[in-house]
């Protein structure tokens, strides 16, 4: 699926990351899009308009107005002619003026008029992203319909390690892809998405979990909810922001995770299990916080339902799916889960692997199938592994409905 033909407007605002804008602009016309550059002033303090002007063929747009501008008023026009407006990298100070609806410059001004798509990439340090602030801008906007995309985890230019990376520049092409060119393949499902830990109490202080961060789980709904499907999202405890438009059911204990997936069963027509549930809770939780004596204390533990090999036995015509976190003979193990739990696709990773563990952006998986099909999918993006795991989830509807209708 190729840009041909739209339009995008790309804001570029003051960040360190503004230089690997040139490279967006590159791929967003190679794409086939046209591009408008419109540059704040502290951007172009990282590059000049004279590199953007020269990859997009066309004049940047800044705050430099000339009297033939003001008679033509350039933010309304821009605003009618343009298909999608994509700001990357976004700055704390740009998201926070969207948010605010201030117009004091060119860019700021073009968002109040624009009424199509609007696409964030947001970029700052991390301790500035995690700010409330920043946090209830950005939930402000999505609120409004904004797109965001990203940011990435990882070492930013103040040496720093943590969110706050601009996106990869094919995972922002890719957003704008699926915003301009939706597809919507899976229309009609209902998907029942596990995400997240659990926590299962061993005092009203502390508790037994996983490291789970949750994050695949919420790609997956995200990237399902955007192809279409109605999407329930059964979550455990996590700081990953719920996707607009999914059905958010949180839960804490592996019990309760159990009880609201069973509940909702009936409506399914998918399910994709992607929690990490704690296989052992404890057996008789102290009613009060225990105190750390001279003896080691001894819990009782006991296992924990297993909810995909009850999803598996009552599948009928559902897709399930399910997921293999393991350190060691990986291939084989998720093997037998997959053969055992009666499921028809199973995704396993090694979370040794760099890249590829609990709370990491990224992932590194084997799409495995009952009939020993494996495919090995590169390092990727949360979601783009998340983008994978649903084309072979319609790969087996058009499968099922072709042996239902005897094709």
């Amino acid at each position: 699926m190729t840009l041909q033909g739209k339009q995008i407007v790309l804001g570029v605002t003051g960040s360190i990351a503004a230089y690997k804008a040139v490279e967006l602009v590159r791929a967003l016309t190679t794409a086939g899009a046209g591009v408008r550059v419109v540059m704040t002033a502290s951007a172009q303090r990282f590059v000049t308009p004279l590199t953007f002007a020269t990859l997009s063929r066309q004049a940047v747009m800044t705050d430099r107005v000339t009297l033939e501008d003001e008679t033509t008023m350039p933010h309304i026009a821009t605003a009618h002619e343009a298909d999608l407006l994509l700001v990357a990298p976004a700055t704390a100070n740009t998201i926070a003026k969207f948010a605010q609806g201030l117009a004091d410059d060119l860019l700021s001004t073009l968002f109040l008029a624009w009424t199509r798509p609007v696409v964030l990439a947001p970029a700052m340090d991390a301790a500035m992203y995690r700010h409330p602030a920043v946090q209830e801008n950005l939930a402000r906007l999505q609120g409004w319909g904004v797109r965001l995309v990203g940011p990435a985890t990882g070492e930013l230019a103040s040496g720093v390690w943590g969110p706050g990376r601009l996106s990869e520049i094919g995972e922002i092409v890719q957003a704008v892809t699926e915003t301009l060119c939706p597809v919507r393949d899976l229309c009609g499902e209902v998907i029942l998405i596990t995400a997240g830990p659990t926590r299962e109490p061993i005092d009203p202080v502390r508790y037994l979990s996983t490291r789970a961060s949750g994050k695949m789980g919420y790609a997956l709904a995200e990237e399902a909810v955007a192809r279409g499907a109605r999407t329930i999202l059964v979550s455990g405890p996590t700081h990953v922001s719920p996707p607009t438009g999914v059905e958010l059911i949180q839960i804490e204990t592996a019990l309760q995770m159990r009880t609201a997936v069973l509940d909702r069963l009936a409506e399914a027509t998918v399910v994709i299990k992607a929690a990490a549930v704690s296989d052992y809770r404890v057996a008789q939780p102290a009613d009060a916080k225990l105190s750390k004596g001279e003896a080691p204390l001894t819990l009782e533990l006991v296992p924990t339902p297993d909810i995909l090999k009850e999803i598996g036995a009552q599948k009928g015509a559902r897709i399930v799916v399910g997921f293999a976190a393991e350190t060691g003979e990986v291939v084989r193990r998720a093997h037998h889960k997959l053969m055992a739990k009666q499921l028809d696709l199973i995704v396993a990773n090694d979370v040794s692997q760099a890249g590829a563990g609990f709370a990491c952006d990224t992932n590194l998986v084997i799409l495995l199938d009952p009939a020993g099909g494996a495919e090995e999918l590169p390092l990727l993006p949360k979601r783009q592994v998340a983008r994978h795991i649903l084309d072979r989830v319609v790969g087996l509807r058009q499968q099922k409905n072709r042996v239902e209708g005897g094709g």
